[in-house]
């Protein structure tokens, strides 16, 4: 707030859209109103990991409330959970198994390579082209669980994109990589101090840090093609639609005077 207020100068009005903030600002701005709401959702997931098979349907039941609230729109923590969790279990839990079985395959082979390296140093170009294929295979998941939760494309389109989306939008995958990196090594570096942490904060963190910075690009090149290609307008953007303000503030504007007549007419009165 000024320390001038300017409420008793001509203007706009109060506009239908408020003027957005960028990046950084903006992404403290609606964490900040969502706070509470993460931290309960943090403790909502993991109780759905419990049976731990569940880890696909939760993540996009999460998700699904994180994009929400990063692109600021509605969502009820406890309500949209469970129905993301149930429309979305299919996809999710196939998921849920594909990751089991990457992440048994990287934890195999990324040791083997790098004890077979020390031996022989042609085994470091396998190890190199692991670690790679293991850092793509992560940074892919910061669009495939937003994908399952936002298009109706089967599970096989929504990974391919993902891998293409990696590098179409490298900027937002490289700052969402480094809330991943930050959050992780506080996790690890604090424990067993972070016991007390994980059950109300990161991992909800790192998900709103996610949406926020990934589904834009998901709108930008999968979202927006197909409403241009059908000649439609994406409903996202309704709210931009007119820039209209709700009334019209004239400050300290006084109406000029009316022409006095012969004859008055009688005051009309508004219902």
């Amino acid at each position: 707030m000024s320390l001038f207020s300017k409420y008793d100068e001509p203007g706009r009005g109060i506009p239908k859209a408020p003027v957005e903030k960028k990046g950084f600002f903006k992404f403290m701005e609606i964490y900040g109103r969502r706070g509470w709401k993460l931290v309960q959702l943090n403790l909502i997931y993991l109780l759905a990991l419990i049976p731990i098979v569940t880890f696909g349907p939760a993540t996009a039941a999460m998700t699904k409330v994180c994009r929400n609230w990063s692109q600021e729109r509605n969502a009820f923590v406890w309500e949209d959970f469970w129905e993301a969790f149930r429309k979305n279990f299919k996809q999710g839990f196939i998921m849920g198994l594909i990751d089991l079985l990457f992440i048994v395959g990287f934890a195999v082979a990324i040791p083997s390579y790098s004890a077979w390296a020390k031996q022989t140093e042609w085994m470091y170009i396998p190890l190199v082209i692991c670690l790679a294929c293991c850092i793509v295979f992560f940074m892919m998941h910061f669009y495939i669980y937003l994908m399952i939760v936002s298009t109706n494309l089967s599970l096989g389109k929504i990974i391919k994109n993902a891998f293409f989306l990696v590098s179409l939008g490298i900027k937002n995958s490289l700052w969402t990589l480094v809330v991943w990196i930050i959050i992780g090594s506080l996790v690890v570096f604090t424990f067993p101090i972070s016991l007390f942490i994980i059950p109300f904060w990161p991992f909800s963190m790192i998900c709103f840090a996610g949406a926020f910075n990934c589904y834009p690009v998901i709108r930008k090149y999968v979202i927006q093609p197909y409403y241009d290609a059908r000649g439609e307008e994406n409903p996202e953007f309704d709210y931009l639609k007119s820039d209209e303000a709700i009334f019209e503030d004239r400050g300290m504007e006084e109406p000029a005077p009316e022409k006095s007549s012969a004859k008055k007419s009688k005051p009309k009165t508004i219902s």
